[in-house]
């Protein structure tokens, strides 16, 4: 059974509780790390969007647009690539429809 923890936040250096329940969860999820930040830090890393390498709201590059013509339904539209041409591109309702 596990046992309440004291831990050091790696970024501001104050000492808090990994408690046992905490630990019990991340068990359960699968997590193999202790936590690195106490729970102020994680909330106002959250809280700014910097999650690491995962690509949180505020640290992801704004995606290039391209505009288009539907090869469906002929409306113009903007796509997350460059369109070469060789295929056809659509719209988001005429992909939705045709996805199936």
């Amino acid at each position: 059974m596990s046992q309440d923890k004291t831990l050091t936040c790696r970024e501001c250096g104050a000492e808090f509780v990994f408690s046992a329940s905490e630990q019990d969860f991340y068990a359960e999820k699968g997590f193999a790390n202790e936590p690195g930040r106490c729970p102020q830090c994680r909330a106002a890393r959250k809280q700014s969007g910097g999650f690491g390498g995962r690509g949180g709201a505020g640290s992801r590059p704004q995606r290039e647009m391209h505009k288009t013509i539907c090869a469906a339904c002929g409306v113009e539209t903007e796509v997350p690539f460059r369109p070469s041409g060789d295929r056809p591109v659509y719209c988001r309702d005429c992909f939705s429809r045709n996805k199936g």
